[in-house]
């Protein structure tokens, strides 16, 4: 059973991790034993955090349903909300409800390839997606991450990436715009270079993307021109969420045709193709 749909639960924040400028992961376990053991989620679902006397948002959860316990997010400080958070020291005390929408169709996707696009923030929902798979790596086929960002000082979870490079079963391609002067030695360029010299079965893979909103215009198109079906390109939209529920009418795309916290934050390419805003 998840927590209940409008009370926040109290959770407990075990552990900040500060990760690159103006990101950090909290690492929060619910306090009341009973939640830690019945919450359950699926990669790409997302709750409402509130910090006690300033607010509530919206946040995607990066730990995989795999590894129970402790959830994890990776929070960038934009606003009130996440400054009020940042304030907080370890030990303090949150609101958590939900969990809220779709998640990715992790039945459908298993028997196949999966291959994560991730552009800058966008690696945060698919961490879970990323860590669901290793954990169950039997349920697929080959696993195939792709991420970029801007400068090596802007790459999240940088050092678990690259932990995943020398996996002999999966295959991890990490790329910056510009080295910035920094020390790296990956590959320099943006993250649609890394589709070169990349054979893909698409008939049997899921690709699954998250960026920004440019993003989704270069990736798509080498994904179409390699052959996936639209309904195999899997977005999360994440960053249009406003109250988890569908009542504040925030997240509405297509004319408010649909409510991305309800019918997503994961969308196939065939949902939004026609949506000019959503990319």
């Amino acid at each position: 059973m998840s927590v209940e749909l409008l009370k926040p639960e109290l959770a407990r924040i075990v552990r900040i991790k500060p990760m690159v400028e103006d990101h950090h992961l909290f690492q929060v376990r619910f306090e009341d034993a009973e939640t830690v053991e019945s919450f359950r989620h699926r990669p790409g679902q997302f709750v409402e955090m509130s910090v006690i006397g300033s607010g509530e948002m919206p946040i995607s959860i990066s730990s995989s349903p795999t590894r129970r316990g402790i959830l994890e997010f990776c929070v960038r400080r934009v606003g009130r909300v996440t400054n009020a958070l940042y304030r907080l020291p370890q030990n303090s005390l949150l609101g958590l409800r939900g969990p809220y929408g779709n998640g990715f169709p992790i039945e459908e996707m298993k028997g196949n390839n999966l291959l994560i696009v991730a552009g800058g923030l966008g690696m945060v929902p698919l961490r879970s997606l990323l860590w669901y798979a290793l954990d169950n790596r039997r349920d697929f086929k080959e696993i195939t991450l792709m991420y970029g960002c801007r400068s090596p000082a802007e790459m999240l979870f940088r050092y678990e990436l690259e932990t995943l490079t020398v996996r002999d079963d999966m295959s991890c391609l990490l790329t910056v715009d510009d080295k910035a002067g920094q020390e790296w030695d990956g590959n320099v360029g943006v993250a649609t270079d890394l589709f070169a010299g990349v054979e893909f079965d698409a008939a049997n893979t899921y690709a699954a993307i998250c960026g920004p909103p440019i993003f989704y215009k270069y990736v798509i198109q080498k994904l179409l021109e390699r052959g996936f079906s639209k309904g195999r390109i899997l977005m999360s939209l994440e960053r249009k969420m406003k109250c988890g529920i569908g009542k504040c009418g925030h997240c509405g795309i297509g004319g408010a045709k649909k409510l991305v916290c309800i019918d997503g934050p994961i969308f196939t390419y065939w949902d939004v193709v026609d949506m000019r805003e959503v990319i």
